[in-house]
């Protein structure tokens, strides 16, 4: 009886000890000093009202610009700022936007995706968003920033260009420029007409038309470059990344292009064209040209 009882006493003790003892959490992954966690911050870029604010139609989407923040776990100092397409009239924002943050905050990337005021004509409103977003990140030294860049997809590719063109201080630069199928020129005989209404309007000036044609504006301070497109684009030329591709080369930029044979417009990060293939030259791309970035 006594052996029964020093058991029952024991097996008591220890259910105590247990419900005393404090829950265990994950690890967290630590670099620089700064604890990061699975979390998305919503961030508004123009918290007091944007310089450039115009009035939209009732009821219209994307009058204000915001964008999310998706740190890495294990971040490497990088920072990717992805642009949706949509012709400059909507917003792709899933799988030409916030569907490639896993992959690349398993690389060591914060991922932001920015949802840039739609222009309705008003041709600097996408610039100027993606230009204070850029600041915005390369403040953020609670998540570790050093280095800064920017990704977009057809119209989202052109506004990515643009920012990688037109920049206007080293704290508004990207330091590298990823760039799907993009819209890169305003001619109309190369062009996305879609794009070309949506961001200048009816009947815009030469000198418009020049300034967003970004293969004009290429300098040897032009950050590197990513291309990747399909042959057959039905959409937007391919003229459009060749002559991008052309002048990054003329101007000794390092560029480096792939395109695949199939795929169309607007696949983004889903499954029917070469995912495997531009995701390997995406990595090695990053890897060998983006990171050695000081």
């Amino acid at each position: 009886m006594k052996r029964f009882l020093l058991s029952l006493a024991l097996m008591a003790a220890s259910v105590a000890m247990l419900a005393q003892a404090p829950a265990q959490r994950a690890p967290q992954q630590r670099r620089g000093g700064f604890s990061f966690g699975p979390r998305v911050d919503t961030v508004k870029i123009w918290p007091n009202g944007a310089p450039n604010a115009f009035e939209s139609p009732a009821g219209s989407r994307y009058t204000e610009a915001y964008m999310e923040v998706y740190p890495a776990r294990n971040p490497n100092g990088y920072c990717v700022i992805a642009c949706p397409g949509g012709g400059y009239a909507m917003l792709s924002d899933t799988h030409e936007g916030r569907d490639f943050k896993d992959w690349f905050n398993a690389h060591g990337y914060t991922f932001c995706l920015l949802e840039y005021r739609l222009p309705r004509g008003h041709h600097d409103v996408p610039l100027s968003d993606v230009q204070e977003a850029i600041k915005i990140m390369r403040g953020r030294k609670d998540l570790g920033i050093e280095h800064v860049g920017v990704m977009g997809c057809s119209a989202g590719g052109h506004l990515a260009s643009t920012a990688a063109t037109h920049f206007t201080s080293d704290e508004n630069r990207p330091e590298f420029q990823i760039l799907f199928y993009p819209v890169t020129t305003m001619d109309l005989s190369y062009t996305h007409r879609g794009s070309y209404d949506g961001l200048l309007g009816e009947n815009p000036s030469k000198e418009l038309v020049d300034l967003y044609s970004n293969d004009k504006h290429v300098t040897p301070n032009t950050p590197p470059a990513l291309i990747l497109l399909s042959s057959d684009d039905f959409l937007v030329p391919v003229a459009n990344s060749l002559r991008y591709y052309e002048a990054l080369v003329a101007n000794k930029v390092s560029a480096s292009m792939h395109i695949y044979p199939t795929g169309g417009h607007g696949w983004g990060w889903s499954e029917r064209v070469f995912k495997r293939e531009f995701v390997g030259e995406m990595e090695r791309w990053l890897n060998t040209e983006v990171r050695k970035i000081e």
